[in-house]
């Protein structure tokens, strides 16, 4: 599954690989050539409302590609990471259940017990409105450093204990970080994996935010292995796209075959989704 949700994050990428600021109409332009160039390969598209109304229309013409939209408010200064979220009342359920959708996505910040029960709330909340509106709710958490901070941060420590505690609001899907970016040995990143599936009762699978594109395949392989079902990557598959000219000719001829592939890793190695045949 590929995500093209990014808002400010993606003006930053083409701010920084252009050095000057990107307009709002390029960044829509990219997120259409995404839709365009990917969903015929991808089993589904994580799309945002700002900036990706018309990818999501174009994506809604390959019927084998299911559309998810972001439902997060997210607070974000310029150039900068998101450092908090709320709900995003603005995006009704019933409405884009109408118009396509088969499910929304609330990505939470998750500092710890500093702000736990606020995310576990959040997405209580989050999956009662998809619930009411028949969506499937995907709930993403991003783990960062408590803002008043007691002791050492483990991160590790604490992408579990996000995925352990907001089990609790019974997500449909949960989009879990890849431990160490990417970059430690398969067994300390299998370790952490199969944690994860020890403590998400429903299905799980990666993001991509984080990883170098070089080294996500191998995060997917032994996520899938540990009990994932699949992928949910944005970075990961287009990134380097960014800034290079005719991004349209880069998604077709590197991105399209870098998700085929991915996606035959999935197939070969994954968790089914429970009462389907197949991985996400």
């Amino acid at each position: 599954m590929v995500a093209i949700d990014q808002r400010e994050s993606l003006r930053t990428m083409f701010t920084q690989a252009l050095g000057e600021p990107a307009l709002e109409p390029l960044v829509v332009d990219f997120k259409l050539a995404v839709a365009q160039a990917l969903a015929p390969v991808a089993s589904a598209m994580l799309f945002d409302r700002r900036y990706g109304t018309p990818a999501f229309e174009a994506a809604g013409t390959f019927p084998s590609c299911a559309r998810i939209v972001a439902a997060d408010d997210l607070t974000q200064p310029l150039g900068g990471p998101v450092e908090d979220s709320n709900i995003d009342f603005s995006v009704e359920p019933d409405e884009m259940r109408a118009r396509g959708a088969v499910a929304l996505k609330l990505l939470v910040i998750w500092r710890g017990n500093e702000n736990a029960a606020r995310c576990i709330d959040l997405a209580t909340r989050f999956m009662a409105r998809c619930r009411d509106a028949g969506l499937l709710g995907i709930v993403e958490a991003i783990v960062q450093p408590p803002l008043a901070p007691r002791g050492t941060f483990d991160r590790e420590l604490a992408i579990v204990d996000a995925a352990r505690r907001l089990a609790g609001a019974t997500p449909d899907l949960y989009k879990c970080q890849v431990p160490f970016g990417g970059r430690a040995k398969n067994d300390a990143m299998t370790q952490v994996f199969e944690q994860i599936s020890n403590v998400v009762s429903c299905p799980w699978v990666v993001l991509s935010q984080g990883v170098d594109i070089d080294d996500y395949p191998r995060a997917v392989e032994l996520a899938c292995r540990a009990g994932a079902s699949g992928f949910l990557a944005g970075r990961g598959i287009w990134a380097d796209t960014v800034g290079r000219g005719d991004y349209r000719a880069q998604l077709e001829a590197v991105s399209a075959p870098r998700l085929r592939r991915l996606a035959e890793l999935v197939d070969a190695v994954a968790r089914p989704v429970p009462g389907t045949d197949i991985p996400a």
